[in-house]
Order: structure tokens, then sequence, then C-alpha cells
């Protein structure tokens, strides 16, 4: 769609934004042949074209994080949270960023306004879960648990095809110690797209809190092949819903595929 608007109208900063966007989270997850010069000058278009966007400025941080230029990924995304106060893109991609660096307390904060900002938005509030248990925040945690169920069901009922708002709700519901529901959700995304790398990642997650290790060590071995930049040097290494799985011999072979 955003190629689509880009042909309609070659001069349009949001859509190049919007294809430097979805060419990043491609980078980030799925680890496609998906280049980070081409990345970057996508986004650089974008901001010649309007400097004053708040979602280029965005996308520009994003874009530079893949290349760990986290200095300047940092001040792009505070320059596009001060042109706009109300950006989602700037929260959820800057809380993403500081996920990689194990900057946790700000990802936490960024990821609440993101959630504050957009409110059918469950995403933002089932990924915080995770960063306040490693904070230790306990309180906080089940909080966005309980926010982010209500969220995610009411997304699964708009669009019962989508894995996502299943297998992160499965997660909170965990963390509620809502045992039964949450294999159910997990066993409703498993069903949606099993080969999906998140599904298979979130999933992971799911079984370790299970007690379920095996199933757990199997799933992050078979995605790590396919995996992106995101998921190994950020959540996998970050992730407190992991935490059991650090001591085990088999974790040392994923640490080992991450590189």
């Amino acid at each position: 769609m955003f190629a689509k608007a880009v042909e309609l109208d070659p001069l349009y900063a949001r859509a190049y934004a919007g294809i430097a966007d979805c060419d990043s989270f491609l980078f980030l997850i799925y680890h496609l042949d998906v280049g980070i010069d081409s990345i970057l000058a996508t986004s650089v278009k974008a901001l010649a074209l309007d400097n004053g966007l708040a979602e280029a400025h965005a996308s520009r941080g994003l874009a530079l994080s893949l290349g760990q230029r986290y200095d300047e990924a940092m001040a792009e995304f505070e320059q596009a949270i001060a042109l706009d106060p109300n950006s989602f893109e700037a929260h959820y991609f800057y809380a993403r960023a500081c996920v990689t660096q194990g900057a946790l307390e700000r990802a936490a904060s960024l990821f609440e306004r993101a959630a504050e900002i957009k409110p059918d938005d469950y995403q933002s509030l089932c990924l915080v879960i995770q960063i306040y248990r490693s904070l230790d925040r306990d309180r906080d945690s089940e909080s966005a648990a309980q926010r982010g169920i209500e969220r995610a069901e009411r997304e699964l009922t708009l669009h019962p095809e989508n894995p996502r708002p299943a297998y992160l709700g499965a997660s909170a519901l965990l963390t509620l110690g809502e045992t039964d529901r949450a294999k159910e959700w997990l066993s409703r995304a498993l069903a949606i797209d099993p080969d999906d790398i998140l599904t298979q990642y979130n999933a992971a997650c799911v079984y370790t809190g299970l007690g379920e290790i095996e199933q757990a060590f199997d799933l992050l071995e078979r995605l790590l092949t396919h995996a992106g930049y995101e998921l190994k040097a950020g959540w996998i290494k970050h992730d407190s819903d992991l935490d059991p799985l650090r001591n085990h011999p088999r974790f040392q072979k994923v640490l080992e595929l991450i590189g």
C-alpha cells in the first residue's frame, strides 16, 4: 500500500516512512534479505521531503538502530516526540530499541505512553509485562497484563485470523495465573500460524512459564535460523519470560546460535 501511495504521489513523505518501517521490521524479526543501507536511504528520503514529520524521524530512528547507531537513533526518536508528543510510532519504536540496548526502565515508560496514545493497542501492554518483571515491579506487571488481555480479546474478536493477540494474550494470562485459558489462547495462535517466527518465540515463552522446558527449547532452536537481530540481541537476552531456561545446558546452544 505504501509503495502504491509513492507511485501515486512521489512526494508523499509519510509513505516513504511507512516503507522504511515495514522493511525495518522485516529485518528485525524475520532476517529477510532487506539491506540496512536501503532502509536508511528510504528513511532519509522521507525526511528530505518533510523534515517536520514526526513519523519520518521515528522511521529514521528505527533504521539507525538496525545499524546499532544508537546515539543517532535516540536523537531521532527524541526529535519525533518533540515534534509530536502523541506519536504512537515514535514511542513504540523507541521502546523496542531500548529493549535491544537493555534500557528497560526507559522502555517501560515508552511502552506505557504508546498504550496511552493508542487506546486499542494491546501490543505495548503485553510487551511491557516481562520488562516490569525484570525490574521487580510485579504489581505493574500484573496491571499491564490485565489491561493487555482486555485489549487483546477485543482484537481477537475483530480479527480472529491474527495470531498475535492470541500469543501475546496467552503470556499475559499466564502472568495472572490463568493457566488453562493461557493454554487455550496459545493453542489458538499455533493453529492460526504455527510456522511464524513470532508465534514460535512467544509460544516458547509461554511453554517456559508452563514448565514445559523441552518444548520451549525445541521452538527456540528451530526459529533462530530465521530470526532477525531484535529477537536475538534484544528479547532472547533480556526477556524475563526465558529466565528459567538460562541455567539449562541447552541455553548455551541457543547463545551459540545467536552468535
